[in-house]
């Protein structure tokens, strides 16, 4: 895995100087790897959703180094973004507000709103403020299939179509960001992620803002798709804590210990697609806490084509 760099001062560097070329690269975050892009470069960003068989008009999430680039991709931050932010930055929440002129409308999938967040890893942070601009980074895999967690991850799934991939180790979370989308009077949670619905709706209550119940609209945000986070196997959901398959195929138990599952979700996904299991029975978690992500990651995942 040549194009596999280590996270230390030469590998970030390299990194930077790629990103100012216009390639492409794996770039190491707390939820997951992402597949970065300077903003400012619109034949990179179009390169991202060649790569990654995305769809032109499914937006891409921007990635800032600090707080203040928020005001620099956002025409308009409204209280309860900045509620939200200020609580939750740096860390695994993306908040979608309408997007600056000048922000590109590649990365936006089209739109006049922009998804951006500033992750909580400092590698992330320093490539982003080495190179002065916001990146774009979807997760570092092809379209609709498992997202990675581990630099090779990234480099087994996407090879010489990407110049570097930042090693920073295993992520910290293992499960994308939640996304908010905060244009609208009462903020609607697009994804759930790390940041609970809880956690969202008590941060809007203290800035005395309702949280929406539900989404409505068409899709606008990463992961908003019927079918994502596939693995190659066929996913069978069950919500009994116990279950002994008669086929004999393995079981991923989500119900345990949630955290831990999210954690593991991926990298166990990928393992048993490699050993080959054509099945793969999961015991879905409870409906709180992180196991509203783990559920809506696996509800896609298991979605038929």
């Amino acid at each position: 895995m040549s194009n596999v760099q280590i996270a230390n001062e030469a590998g970030i560097t390299a990194a930077v100087a790629a990103l100012r070329r216009g390639q492409l690269i794996g770039l190491p975050t707390e939820t997951v790897y992402g597949l970065a892009a300077d903003i400012t470069h619109d034949a990179a960003l179009s390169e991202i959703f060649r790569v990654k068989g995305r769809p032109s008009n499914h937006p891409l999430i921007v990635h800032i180094a600090d707080i203040a680039q928020l005001d620099d991709v956002a025409s308009y931050v409204s209280p309860a973004c900045r509620a939200l932010v200020d609580h939750c930055w740096p860390g695994p929440l993306t908040v979608v507000v309408p997007a600056a002129p000048h922000v590109s409308r590649v990365a936006t999938g089209g739109l006049d709103t922009v998804a951006v967040r500033l992750p909580s890893s400092r590698a992330a942070q320093e490539v982003i403020a080495r190179l002065g601009n916001a990146v774009a980074a979807p997760s570092a895999n092809r379209f609709g299939h498992v997202s990675p967690t581990t630099a090779q991850h990234v480099a087994h799934d996407l090879g010489d179509d990407v110049a570097i991939v930042l090693d920073d180790g295993p992520c910290e979370l293992g499960v994308e960001s939640t996304i908010v989308d905060c244009t609208k009077q009462q903020p609607e949670i697009l994804r759930p992620g790390s940041i609970t619905p809880e956690a969202v709706r008590r941060i809007l209550a203290a800035a005395k803002i309702e949280l929406a119940s539900g989404v409505s609209g068409p899709s606008r945000a990463s992961g908003m798709l019927a079918r994502h986070y596939a693995p190659l196997a066929t996913l069978v959901l069950h919500e009994q804590q116990a279950i002994v398959p008669q086929d004999g195929s393995p079981v991923v138990d989500c119900a345990t210990d949630p955290i831990t599952a999210a954690h593991d979700l991926y990298a166990n996904l990928r393992h048993l697609d490699a050993l080959g299991h054509r099945v793969v029975h999961v015991i879905m978690p409870r409906a709180e806490g992180v196991g509203f992500a783990l559920r809506d990651r696996l509800k896609k995942a298991a979605t038929a084509l």
